[in-house]
C-alpha cells in the first residue's frame, strides 16, 4: 500500500483548513486503498526558506530542513489543503514547498481547496508548481465555498456531495501514486546498477 500525507498548508490563525484537513483524514481513513497521515503545517512550523543552497542538491544546513525532508520522502501521495489568499497560494505552504525538491518528485497531488470562489485559483497555482517539482497532479478537486460550505464564513459544514468528490480526487490519487512508486523504485533499480 502506498502511504498519503493530507497537508494543511495554512498557519494562520482563526483558519478554517484545520477542520478541512481531519474531514479529508476521517474520510480518507475509512478507505483500504492506502495509509493516511495528517500533517500540520502550524505545528512543522518552518521559518522562511533560509536555506543557502537549492534544495534538488539536498544539501541542507539545518536540521529543520533535515527533518522536514525525512519527514516527506516516506509519502507516494499527497492531498494539499489549501485556502485562496489574494488569488494565490498560503505563503506557509509555498515556502514549505520550497523547502524541498527530489522529496517532491515523480509522486502524485491532489487538491481539497476553500475560499470565495472555491479555492480555484489557488489551485491553479499550485498545479504550475506541482509541474516544477515534478509531481503529477489528479484532475479531480473539492472545491469549497467559504459562501455554502461554512456557517458564518468559519463554522465547517460542507454539502454532501462534497464526500463522493474527495473519494473520486482519492481514487485518482492512490492510482497516480502506486503507479508512480513504480516508477521511483525503477529509477533506483538503474541508478544502483550503474
Amino acid at each position: 500500500m502506498i502511504k498519503v500525507a493530507i497537508i494543511i498548508g495554512s498557519t494562520r490563525p482563526g483558519r478554517n483548513g484545520e477542520a478541512v484537513g481531519k474531514w479529508v483524514y476521517e474520510i480518507a481513513s475509512k478507505r483500504t486503498d492506502a495509509t493516511y497521515e495528517l500533517i500540520d503545517l502550524l505545528e512543522v512550523n518552518l521559518p522562511l526558506l533560509d536555506e543557502p543552497n537549492s534544495p534538488a542538491m539536498q544539501k541542507y544546513t539545518k536540521q529543520h530542513t533535515k527533518d522536514w525532508s525525512a519527514r516527506i520522502d516516506p509519502f507516494d501521495a499527497f492531498v494539499f489543503v489549501t485556502p485562496e489568499y489574494n488569488h494565490g497560494v498560503p505563503a506557509a505552504l509555498k515556502n514549505a514547498l520550497d523547502f524541498l525538491y527530489k522529496e517532491w518528485n515523480n509522486k502524485a497531488a491532489g487538491f481539497v481547496a476553500y475560499g470565495n470562489a472555491g479555492g480555484a485559483r489557488s489551485v491553479e497555482h499550485l498545479r504550475a508548481t506541482m509541474a516544477e517539482l515534478q509531481m503529477a497532479d489528479v484532475r479531480e478537486q473539492v472545491a469549497l465555498s467559504l459562501f455554502t460550505d461554512f456557517e458564518n464564513y468559519s463554522v465547517f459544514k460542507p454539502a454532501s456531495f462534497h464526500e463522493k468528490k474527495l473519494n473520486t480526487l482519492l481514487d485518482q490519487l492512490v492510482s497516480w501514486g502506486t503507479a508512480l512508486k513504480q516508477v521511483r523504485e525503477k529509477g533506483k533499480q538503474d541508478n544502483s546498477d550503474q
